[in-house]
């Protein structure tokens, strides 16, 4: 495995997303996602859901990089 495919930089982007959210959080106590689609509304779950899952994605992913 030596290149990443769609969904693989689908799951980096989203990551990524989710890590500049939490620096605005710790910097300027400010919460993107719940500027955008509400306070822990069903669609802020939502990204979050899926932020986070992407997090666990791109570990596993790490670790098939590191290994090849």
């Amino acid at each position: 495995m030596n290149s990443l495919n769609s969904f693989d930089w689908i799951a980096v982007l989203l990551l990524a997303i989710g890590g500049l959210n939490w620096g605005l959080v710790g910097v300027f106590n400010f919460d993107l996602v719940a500027t955008i689609f509400g306070d822990m509304s069903a669609l802020s779950r939502i990204v979050y859901t899926v932020v986070g899952i992407s997090a666990i994605y791109v570990l596993t992913l790490s670790m098939k990089l590191k290994k090849s």
